[in-house]
């Protein structure tokens, strides 16, 4: 232990990833961040996807609050009284978060939530919609509605590769500050929950910012595929 800290090895440590194997990746790649960092005229850039299996968790025992000299407690052990699929719209350009909560994720459910997009946007606006590949995205009763309504344009993520869409990050936030720790007895309960936070997100949103131009994401995709390479052959021989 001492020789580890001397030399800041950090065994305990491991760090994660997994490279999109995607043979139109660098497309796709250009395609999102150009969207981001030089979005169109006159359009609106809406990120979409859908967090699935949201647990309303009661604890098995009432947690102790917060006081002088200690932490709030809570019980390790829960009791799970269903789940819903919160589907979300974050706007590039502000923040703001469109949303509807589905006790399914079907292609239905997703065409429902297109048409709630459509409906709360300006109708003067194009709409470019950023998604993941999942196959509800691309169901024929979906693609032939996008048909009938051209201002909607989808743009994919790469496989593997759903850190390019920036509502993850709402799905992040709205994890750690409200759904982990929550305590919620019913379902009806955690979709109030998500509700309220959402309209208190949207009162004053802020807009996540995109910094890392296509380039510099595809220079580290290099060093990672160059990386495994050299792993895999060093391990086949």
């Amino acid at each position: 232990s001492r020789h580890w800290r001397a030399n800041g090895v950090k065994p305990h440590l491991v760090r994660g990833f997994k490279v999109s194997r995607d043979p139109r990746f660098v497309e796709k790649l250009e395609d999102i961040v150009g969207l981001y960092m030089s979005p169109p005229g006159h359009a609106l850039v809406l990120c979409c996807d859908e967090k699935s299996q949201v647990q309303a968790l009661d604890r098995t025992q009432p947690g102790l609050p917060l006081k002088k000299g200690r932490a709030a407690t809570m019980t390790h052990d829960y009791k799970r009284n269903g789940t819903t699929t919160l589907f979300a719209a974050l706007n590039v350009l502000d923040g703001s978060v469109i949303a509807q909560c589905e006790q399914q994720h079907r292609h239905t459910e997703w065409l429902k939530f297109l048409r709630k997009i459509d409906r709360e946007t300006p109708k003067d606006k194009a709409l470019h919609l950023i998604a993941d590949n999942y196959a509800t995205h691309k169901h024929p009763v979906v693609q032939e509605w996008l048909a009938k309504h051209p201002r909607i344009q989808m743009h994919f993520t790469p496989t593997s590769a759903s850190w390019l869409n920036m509502v993850e990050r709402f799905f992040r936030d709205i994890t750690t500050e409200r759904l982990r720790r929550g305590v919620f007895t019913s379902v009806p309960a955690l979709v109030s929950a998500i509700d309220d936070y959402i309209a208190h997100h949207n009162t004053k949103p802020k807009p996540f910012i995109w910094t890392k131009s296509a380039r510099d994401i595809l220079q580290k995709v290099i060093r990672a595929n160059s990386r495994l390479s050299a792993k895999q052959n060093a391990t086949l021989h």
